[in-house]
């Protein structure tokens, strides 16, 4: 099964709601840090889409988080 681009945004945003930047720096959150380095993987591949096989154990388990999140808001 493969991320796109548009679902990686997608969980960015989520992330980036759930835990934003903080601090004077405004740096970002270890969840946002995890997933904008695929998001930069992509961008600079111009890939659409990404393998979840492919991605760190801890952005999986990110994107699923985000996931079921999504799914309970749809219900």
């Amino acid at each position: 099964m493969n991320l796109t681009l548009s679902e990686l945004e997608q969980a960015i945003n989520y992330w980036r709601r759930m835990r934003p930047s903080q601090g004077e720096e405004r740096a970002l959150s270890a969840e946002v840090n995890a997933l904008a380095d695929v998001y930069a993987l992509m961008i600079f591949h111009r890939a659409a889409t990404f393998p979840l096989g492919d991605l760190s154990p801890s952005a999986r388990e990110l994107i699923e988080a985000w996931r079921r999140a999504r799914e309970g808001n749809v219900a």
